[in-house]
């Protein structure tokens, strides 16, 4: 009997697809579902303010191991120096120009006297016409917990979230407020007297881990930690009072918040381990924006919370996938938490959504490629007045950041300043505390990089405030004026 032989006739392009449908299917049979997703975002840890980042005295146990097991980026980035920008920019994966948000309102920060324009005016909460993060994972059936601040609109459920504890439009928890009862803080009213925020918020993880289990799952998780008030456990401040800090690190309530911040995410990572979700799930652990320098110092990096030096935007980042991230890599990619964005699109199987996204997916940095080398870039048309005048390591005593906008390509950082026209110029690769001003010796990089900023801008519709304030003065002093 004559043996028959089916033989198909494919164009190429075909034939590439139906090896790419066949290796989709055949690694969702290994792998199963999409993996779940937590995202720990903590307020206001500084890049160096953790022991895989190199501090000796803030003891993070847990986050040294996370860092054991998954990648640290080294050059990792928010798009925004202060909390609400920041995370608006990664809720929408949009820059500041494009949804608005660029402070904590208002915009007009400091003595009137003492700003020489009139600021672009802040919008305090994202549009709802924007799609977030959130409603990306909502639309493929996740379940979305949100545990936290907040911080970009009055209310998360309307953004994609299904479950809202602790985040409304309030940018810390107030006096006291890291202590039940709580201040205003929703769904927290049925607490003990005494009872940490921190801890609440982790317990509240993890019933929603546990609930959700055999589901798919978005856990956003930005603890009010680190962000003042400063108060800690007592037996914690106490244990760092007798603790020798070093080089502007030894604060010994704020070491106690991290150190408790740190268990509390060992009690997550414990929890999907115990689970079985281990491998299931992608863990991310980043902060906001950089510390306040007053309470930890970042040296080398300049500057803190507030400012675009890299004190303000350089943040620590670990990102875990035990299916397909190397243990214990490190990655010195320059990464912005615009990409998270698109990165979970692709996770997703997203080609395209009716959004305008500034980022790109790192995905393929995670499987351990590269991405094309492109420039980062940062808009703050506002004022933002000192935190502390003698700490704070600003361009001027006054303000951490006057308006302006950056950009840093190749390891070359330019600054420029909207009242004067001014420009700065830092080679990172051997000025990484952006100390040494090479614009005038650097000519042709200044006007390269310049004019990439001035396209990007257009390009975005950036607003420049050039109107005048009249009640400048050039002559004010402040602290003659005070005595």
């Amino acid at each position: 009997m004559a043996r028959s032989t089916l033989i198909l006739i494919m164009t190429p392009a075909k034939f590439i697809g139906f090896i790419l449908l066949h290796t989709f299917l055949y690694t969702n049979f290994i792998y199963g579902q999409n993996p779940n997703v937590v995202f720990i975002n903590v307020d206001d840890l500084g890049y160096k303010d953790s022991g895989f980042m190199g501090s000796d005295y803030y003891e993070t146990p847990n986050l040294n191991s996370l860092a054991k097991e998954g990648m640290v980026f080294t050059n990792a980035y928010a798009a925004a120096a202060n909390c609400a920008p920041s995370r608006a920019c990664l809720m929408t994966g949009q820059n500041t120009p494009r949804h608005g948000v660029y402070t904590v309102s208002p915009s007009a920060r400091g003595n009137i006297k003492t700003r020489k324009l009139v600021p672009t005016k802040n919008t305090r909460h994202l549009s709802e016409e924007i799609l977030t993060i959130a409603e990306l994972f909502k639309s493929k059936g996740y379940s979305t917990g949100t545990f936290g601040k907040w911080h970009v609109s009055n209310d998360p459920l309307r953004d994609g979230f299904d479950i809202n504890i602790g985040g409304n439009h309030k940018g810390n928890p107030g006096k006291n407020g890291y202590t039940a009862p709580y201040n205003q803080l929703p769904n927290l009213d049925k607490a003990p007297e005494g009872e940490n925020l921190t801890d609440r918020l982790t317990s509240e993880t993890i019933d929603f881990i546990t609930e959700n289990k055999e589901n798919q799952f978005f856990a956003y998780v930005p603890y009010y930690s680190v962000h003042t008030p400063l108060i800690g456990k007592n037996q914690l401040v106490d244990k760092y009072k007798n603790k020798q800090g070093s080089s502007g690190q030894n604060n010994p309530v704020y070491a106690a918040m991290i150190e408790n911040m740190d268990t509390n995410v060992g009690k997550i990572l414990n929890t999907l381990k115990d689970l079985g979700l281990d491998n299931k799930t992608i863990v991310v652990f980043t902060s906001d924006n950089g510390g306040i320098r007053a309470i930890s110092n970042q040296t080398p990096l300049r500057a803190g919370k507030g400012s675009y030096y890299e004190g303000g935007t350089r943040v620590p980042l670990v990102v875990k996938y035990p299916r397909i991230i190397e243990k214990g890599g490190t990655n010195n990619t320059p990464v912005v938490n615009l990409d998270f964005f698109p990165t979970f699109m692709e996770l997703l199987g997203l080609s395209t959504i009716d959004q305008t996204l500034d980022g790109v997916s790192i995905w393929p940095v995670l499987k351990g490629k590269t991405i094309k080398e492109r420039p980062l870039f940062w808009h703050f048309p506002i004022y933002l007045e000192a935190y502390n005048q003698k700490e704070d390591d600003g361009r001027d005593p006054l303000f951490r950041t006057r308006p302006g906008s950056t950009i840093l390509y190749k390891n070359w950082k330019l600054h420029h300043y909207f009242e004067d026209g001014s420009v700065e110029l830092y080679n990172l690769e051997n000025d990484i505390g952006e100390q040494n001003d090479v614009s005038k010796i650097n000519v042709e990089q200044t006007k390269e990089l310049h004019q990439m900023l001035k396209t990007w801008r257009t390009e975005i519709n950036a607003p420049i405030p050039s109107e005048l304030n009249p009640d400048y003065d050039s002559n004010y002093n402040p602290k003659k004026n005070k005595r």
